[in-house]
């Protein structure tokens, strides 16, 4: 039952997913993504990882997508139906070979499993949570190890909504 679960999200990912890159809307393409994150919230369940899922929910479905439309709907202020992309039989080929080409790079590395030091002994997890708790075990290597690129993916996301905000001032 729980493996029918875990396929049928992952399905609903890779499928809304696809539909994600697929829409000409931009607007279309950023609700098709939230649908590709709630499905990968769905798996963190199934997975036993509570907390990341509503991470996933609150922080990327919820936040992060909000700012994606509000950056979309600014950019598009002022436009009637200009179109930027690639048309007829020539883009789709392009796009399609550099799509075949990306898959074929990454199938050498389906055979390789998990490097030693990556893989966790049984019961470390069930022991640290119950020292630390769910939050704990995720915040400590984050605010940590991880600092750096943490500040620094907020950092990128600023200078979006700032390049953004920019943008749209300059086509008024």
């Amino acid at each position: 039952m729980i493996t029918g679960l875990f396929w049928a999200f992952s399905g609903i990912a890779i499928l809304a997913a696809l539909l994600c890159i697929t829409r000409k809307s931009p607007v279309a393409s950023a609700l098709w993504l939230v649908v590709t994150l709630f499905a990968l919230a769905g798996d963190y369940v199934l997975l036993d990882a509570q907390f990341i899922a509503v991470l996933q929910v609150l922080v990327y479905a919820g936040a992060i997508m909000v700012l994606f439309l509000f950056v979309i709907m600014l950019l598009n202020l002022g436009r009637s139906g200009t179109r930027t992309d690639i048309k007829g039989w020539m883009g789709r080929v392009l796009a399609a070979a550099l799509g075949t080409a990306l898959v074929l790079e990454l199938l050498p590395l389906r055979d390789l499993g998990p490097p030693e030091q990556i893989r966790i002994p049984a019961g470390t997890l069930a022991t640290l949570a119950e020292t630390k708790g769910a939050v704990g075990m995720i915040a400590e290597p984050l605010f940590k190890a991880y600092l750096v690129p943490f500040e620094i993916t907020s950092l990128l996301l600023l200078a979006a909504v700032i390049g953004a905000v920019v943008l749209a001032k300059r086509k008024l």
